[in-house]
């Protein structure tokens, strides 16, 4: 094999949470590197959903990066649960104070890569025009940074404003007196109609199927409670390193049926009105296994439901039927349920009255038509494998990634891909970023990542790979891990369900995420480091 002379040694793809991280462990050893980014600056999620409400369900504090002392020293969290607003300047903050910026190109999609077996190297193609070319790649490109529009005809006629909620506009979008149509009640849609209920002229809500959804319950952090977390930043990061979800909530484990009734709804009361997804992550395991203990505790988030809207009729298609609280990502809401109490609010059920089209002054539904000014389409996205599958990554033989992920995504580690070498994801299907607190997982996978890169360069390894059985083997594993839990019925993106995208639709299941919870993943991971990178072969 020849000598090339490569562009890069590595390539990073993304400059969110986990691109920016990246470059910088590349840096500080001296690799030649750069991050490739399709928006026209850095922050990834936080860059591109500046929809109103758009905010972390998980605590800021242990959101933000845990590598840097003086970081944790100097950056003050505002609120409990930080806004895109905020959480656009942190990243900007970090950035800057470490000088990154200038290891990153902007406007520079990536639209394909190319292996090339022969000389061992990558060519991206990127959509300024050049072609580039690196030794090894690395994806940081979020687990729902694809955004779908929906499927509906006429979406094009209309002559008010439209916009997905992920290309929410840069300048501000006035809703004051306007007539708003939302379509979609997921997390995104939660978020966005609770923000605009209170100032919007008119809101109807196109709903399909409801959701659950508890409160946020967030708040100001002061001074003073500040300081304190500063003081414990240790200890809070290594409870998220403890807990499965990679959060401050760690599960009850004294067993559902050893807790009397009585003592279950002390518990969820408590719960309930306490910040964040403690509701969630610190009930019991059983809620998550077990289909009784499932209803009991979704019976009980239901009538909490009731207890908040006024009309009976609109509070029982808000409560979901064909899911259990918990089987699928549970959205965090800040007076969601309220917003339908407002005599301008209107909840549209498109299971009774299908969406027939989009109309140049509105929404035609089967019953009747519909004015408005402004339409957001909170219609999700192609969640976990959309952001791979919109890049043209051509592996060994010309082999398509799209085609192996055909039926859902084939990994080692939810890191590697048999068949295209040198490739590494930090979030990819099937990882442990993929179902955890992000940021916990990513320094997770970028700290892996960056030590077996260390290995390859001073071992003088040109290539790497995932070896098919260990691959097959971790595929195998991850389904196991679904079998166990009941949100294998869930058709939430943790399912890779979505009838917005063809081959995802309702009855086909994509294992898309790692459910064994972080330590368990991580204690994987260290132990494939231990064996010499057990199922990774290295030339």
């Amino acid at each position: 094999m020849s000598e090339v002379d490569l562009d890069y040694e590595v390539i990073v793809i993304g400059a969110g949470v986990a691109g920016i991280y990246q470059i910088k462990r590349l840096t500080d050893l001296g690799i030649p590197s750069t991050v490739l980014e399709a928006g026209s600056d850095l922050g990834g999620t936080w860059f591109w959903n500046r929809y109103p409400g758009a905010r972390f369900d998980s605590e800021s504090y242990t959101y933000g990066y845990s590598w840097s002392k003086e970081l944790l020293d100097e950056w003050h969290w505002k609120e409990r649960f930080s806004g895109q607003p905020e959480n656009l300047r942190y990243l900007n903050f970090v950035a800057d104070k470490f000088d990154l910026r200038r290891h990153m190109q902007f406007d520079c999609k990536v639209e394909s890569m190319r292996w090339d077996d022969d000389q061992q190297f990558w060519t991206l193609q990127v959509s300024d025009g050049r072609s580039l070319t690196a030794r090894i790649v690395i994806t940081g490109l979020g687990l729902l940074s694809a955004p779908t529009p929906p499927r509906i005809e006429g979406r094009d006629t209309f002559e008010g404003q439209a916009f997905h909620t992920h290309f929410w506009p840069e300048e501000p979008v006035d809703l004051s007196d306007k007539r708003v149509a939302v379509i979609g009640t997921g997390a995104t849609g939660i978020q966005v109609i609770g923000a605009i209920g209170p100032e919007v002229g008119e809101l109807h809500v196109f709903q399909r199927r409801p959701n659950w959804s508890t409160p946020l319950n967030n708040g100001p952090i002061s001074d003073e409670e500040m300081a304190d977390i500063r003081s414990r930043y240790d200890e809070i990061f290594e409870l998220c390193a403890r807990t499965p979800g990679g959060f401050i909530h760690q599960p009850d484990r004294r067993g559902f049926y050893n807790v009397s009734r009585e003592d279950r709804l002390a518990l969820w009361d408590r719960l309930y009105d306490e910040p964040g997804f403690g509701i969630w992550l610190q009930n019991f395991l059983e809620i998550f296994t077990d289909e009784a203990a499932n209803a009991e505790f979704s019976e009980y988030i239901a009538d909490r439901i009731r207890q908040r809207v006024d009309d009976p009729a609109v509070a029982e298609k808000l409560i979901p039927r064909d899911h259990g609280f918990g089987v699928q990502r549970v959205p965090m809401e800040t007076n969601y349920f309220e917003v339908y109490n407002q005599p301008n609010v209107t909840l549209v059920d498109v299971s009774e009255t299908p969406i027939e089209a989009i109309t140049p002054t509105g929404i035609r539904t089967t019953e009747q038509d519909f004015d408005f000014d402004v339409i957001v389409y909170a219609t999700g996205f192609d969640a976990i494998t959309g952001a791979f599958d919109r890049i043209d990554i051509e592996g060994v033989g010309g082999q398509k990634m799209a085609d192996k992920w055909h039926a859902g995504p084939i990994t080692y580690l939810g890191m590697m891909v048999n068949g295209f070498p040198n490739f590494v994801m930090l979030a990819g299907p099937q990882s442990g970023s993929a179902s955890t607190n992000f940021p916990r997982g990513i320094e997770t996978g970028v700290d892996w990542t960056t030590e077996f890169l260390e290995h390859v360069w001073e071992e003088g390894h040109t290539r790497f790979e995932a070896t098919p059985e260990d691959e097959a083997a971790w595929v195998e594993n991850v389904a196991m891990l679904y079998e166990m839990l009941l949100l294998r019925k869930g058709k939430g993106w943790f399912t890779g369900y979505n009838s917005n995208v063809d081959g995802h639709e309702e009855g086909v299941m994509r294992l898309n995420v790692y459910n064994g919870g972080s330590p368990k993943f991580s204690a994987t991971l260290n132990e494939v480091a231990a064996d010499d990178y057990r199922g990774i072969s290295c030339e």
